[in-house]
């Protein structure tokens, strides 16, 4: 089964859900804010992607993100560390984050939505 981390107030969560639907793709809606998910998750991810990079996983263009002047701390961050933050605040998360027991996305891109959830 696909989870569906959301935001029922962000656009870009709200477009990613409408093409899912449109495709007629099956997913548990969960809200990011609400229940983000766990630190042990987040541990699991960061590690299987980690070519991706931290950065990946974080919601760069957010007000929470800014305040607490991520950019510089980043790079400097384990997987631990990041996992705890991420798992702390559900708006530092990019979001949507989309997962199933194989693949994972974060934000929205048809293209790699296509590529990945077809």
């Amino acid at each position: 089964m696909i989870t569906f981390y959301g935001y029922k107030r962000c656009s870009t969560s709200n477009k990613a859900q409408k093409w899912m639907d449109e495709h007629k793709i099956e997913y548990q809606f969960i809200d990011l804010i609400k229940n983000p998910p766990v630190k042990a998750d987040f541990i699991k991810w960061l590690t299987k992607y980690q070519d991706r990079g931290l950065r990946y996983f974080f919601n760069t263009s957010g007000q929470h993100y800014r305040a607490q002047n991520l950019k510089d701390k980043i790079p400097n961050m384990t997987i631990t560390q990041a996992a705890e933050l991420l798992s702390s605040d559900g708006k530092l998360i990019k979001r949507p984050l989309v997962v199933d027991d194989e693949k994972l996305t974060c934000g929205f891109k048809k293209e790699i939505f296509e590529q990945t959830w077809l």
